[in-house]
């Protein structure tokens, strides 16, 4: 479940680069559920046996879905702010992605040990 975690997230951003290229409505809303669905599935997971304790990354799966609820939480504000004005400020899609990528990272350490 934690490398379908993994290969959820990636998959989530790999549509979000599409998107920062070219704007689709579509690809906004699945881009949005596969992240969600990748961090329902790291939840799910964090619930199990603990892992990684002895290579010091125990707590590396928490921080990653704390980090992912956040981008995720950012991305809905993106969302909201796309629904009224049609016009996204870049610094927040940047900081969206900052956050997402930071989150990736420390699952795919967390996973990948």
């Amino acid at each position: 479940m934690l490398l379908l975690s993994l290969c959820l997230v990636l998959a989530a951003a790999t549509i979000g680069g599409v998107l920062a290229v070219r704007w689709r409505p579509t690809f906004g809303l699945l881009h949005g559920l596969i992240g969600a669905a990748a961090l329902v599935a790291l939840v799910l997971t964090l619930s199990g046996p603990p892992r990684g304790v002895a290579m010091g990354v125990g707590s590396f799966g928490r921080i990653a879905a704390w980090l992912l609820a956040a981008a995720l939480l950012v991305g809905l504000g993106i969302a909201a702010v796309r629904l009224r004005t049609r016009q996204v400020p870049t610094f927040v899609i940047g900081v969206h992605a900052t956050i997402a990528i930071s989150g990736i990272v420390i699952l795919a350490a967390y996973t990948l040990v």
